[in-house]
């Protein structure tokens, strides 16, 4: 890196919310390193907390020859935020069903 190099300050991903934006926010924050697989490997533990640190500590990081398979593993690991998220309108159309208690709806409106 560049003397003088500091790096930015990256938005924290705590294993909630899109991996994918997550990554690509990352990335655009690393304009200035260019296209450098190795800095941008190295620098990513510096964006994440809590969850994401945890399963990104307990990796073999050998495991990972470049950057793009380090991004699909991150991408594989918290899919789940993707395909969980719900928009405005399912929750907005969610009907109580006729065999089910008020209590239980309630239960799967929160959830």
């Amino acid at each position: 890196m560049l003397e003088g190099y500091k790096p930015p300050k990256f938005e924290m991903f705590d294993g909630t919310g899109d991996p994918k934006v997550h990554l690509r926010t990352y990335c655009d924050k690393l304009v200035r390193v260019g296209k450098n697989e190795q800095i941008h490997m190295k620098l990513f533990m510096q964006s994440l907390r809590v969850d994401a640190l945890s399963w990104y500590i307990s990796q073999n990081l050998k495991k990972w020859a470049n950057w793009v398979s380090m991004a699909f593993d991150v991408m594989d690991r918290f899919v789940f935020n993707i395909e969980n998220t719900l928009d405005i309108f399912y929750i907005q159309n969610l009907k109580k069903k006729p065999i089910e208690t008020f209590h239980e709806y309630a239960t799967r409106w929160r959830s």
